[in-house]
């Protein structure tokens, strides 16, 4: 990886007004931290660093960092980190690690696919690009930006292992060697892509049918008479107050009332 250089200022600004009337000026916040020296604030021109990413292939930057009035004219550092805007996409603050030239660092180098693999051009395979990135770690000037990936011998069901890669000398790919980075699938059948939309469906159908049912269970409940509060839930099936002590057959026993009628007047 080769550096690049890049000026920076110390910054005294450090709460977010401080760094909101930074970015108004045409600047960016940052910070340095690194084994070399304590993590120090800085500020850089937006428009270099922004030009700087835009012309890499990658976020991995290697910088030589010239620090004004600092002591050291030059300090090695990797880009470690840049915060986009969520909506404009401009960058609003930016990471920088401090590394010796003999220190080993790990990045994530993005790994790209050239050629038309055989089994895509003649057998109507899909490619599958299973990791866009690799951890890569070794001195920083021996780490690749990109990491370039043959797949023209590529047939139906083969696939490139990450212990296949080749890097440059002094430098290792970490992680599972046997995982798949790139591979060639089978096409899919009509039938497949039919039964995978009919299961989708399926499912589609099945979660409206529960939600059809609960609404059912929510309106099903009497509506409440003007005037009168409505029923408390259970309330149709809760028994009348003392209604559990009265004596089974009580209603049978009940002597009937005979009604007196008036006496006729002469």
């Amino acid at each position: 990886m080769k550096s690049v250089p890049l000026n920076a200022f110390p910054r005294a600004l450090s709460r977010r007004a401080g760094a909101k009337k930074l970015r108004s000026e045409g600047r960016i916040p940052a910070v340095i931290y690194g084994r070399q020296a304590k993590p120090q604030n800085l500020e850089v021109k937006a428009k270099e660093i922004e030009d700087l990413i835009h012309r890499s292939v990658s976020e991995n930057l290697l910088l030589d960092l010239a620090v004004k009035d600092d002591a050291r004219p030059k300090r090695l550092a990797l880009l470690q980190e840049v915060q986009h805007h969520a909506l404009s996409g401009k960058v609003v603050h930016v990471d920088f690690h401090e590394i010796a030239e003999n220190e080993k660092v790990t990045v994530m180098v993005p790994v790209d696919a050239i050629g038309e693999a055989v089994g895509v051009k003649a057998d109507g395979g899909v490619l599958e690009h299973v990791l866009f990135n690799v951890k890569a770690r070794g001195l920083a000037k021996d780490l690749p930006e990109l990491i370039t990936v043959d797949v023209t011998h590529l047939k139906i069901g083969e696939a490139i292992h990450l212990g296949e890669i080749k890097v440059p000398e002094g430098v290792e790919l970490i992680g599972d060697k046997h995982i798949p980075v790139i591979a060639v699938a089978a096409p899919r059948t009509e039938e497949e892509e039919a039964a995978e939309a009919a299961e989708a469906a399926a499912a589609a159908g099945d979660v409206e049918m529960i939600k059809e049912k609960k609404e059912e269970g929510e309106e099903g409940a009497p509506a409440a008479k003007p005037g009168e509060k409505a029923p408390a839930k259970g309330a149709e099936k809760a028994p009348a107050k003392g209604a559990e002590k009265a004596a089974p057959g009580a209603e049978k026993k009940a002597a009937p009332v005979a009604e007196k009628k008036a006496p006729a007047k002469k």
